[in-house]
């Protein structure tokens, strides 16, 4: 059996083959990063429009809670009552408009527990009411 040698043009057409799978692996990753941004910020369009959707669901429904019960001028103490459950029962994804909806339950509470007559729990209500209304606007007023 005989070897025989590459000539020294084939093989540096050989070396020079090999580079570019080389190349073509450095430049994946970035590829796959670009493709990857471009999805993702579909993804994020459409998880934000869900979420917007679920938000304004959410806001209607609060909506619907504080428009029921006494009037809140003629009664507080009733009206505060009127509010307590029905906001518990509401179910919200949006973690801040979640937080400003507990503020303002616990602050119903607050008014109740004090047959109306405690000022700090007033405060705590109107606090709470224009916390809800910056994100549902309408719907604690």
């Amino acid at each position: 059996m005989t070897i025989t040698a590459d000539p020294p043009a084939r093989a540096a057409e050989r070396r020079r083959s090999r580079r570019w799978p080389a190349a073509g692996l450095a430049l994946a990753p970035a590829l796959a990063l670009a493709l990857a941004a471009c999805g993702g910020s579909a993804g994020t369009s459409a998880s934000a429009a869900a979420a917007s959707t679920s938000t304004r669901q959410s806001c209607q429904q609060i909506g619907a809670v504080l428009a029921d019960g006494p009037d809140p001028d003629a009664d507080p103490a009733g009206y505060a009552e009127a509010q307590i459950l029905p906001l518990r029962q509401v179910r919200i994804a949006d973690p801040p408009l979640k937080t400003a909806v507990g503020r303002l339950d616990s602050a119903y509470q607050q008014l109740f527990t004090s047959n109306g007559s405690s000022s700090a729990a007033v405060k705590a209500v109107a606090a709470a009411s224009k916390k809800v209304s910056a994100i549902c606007p309408g719907a604690a007023s």
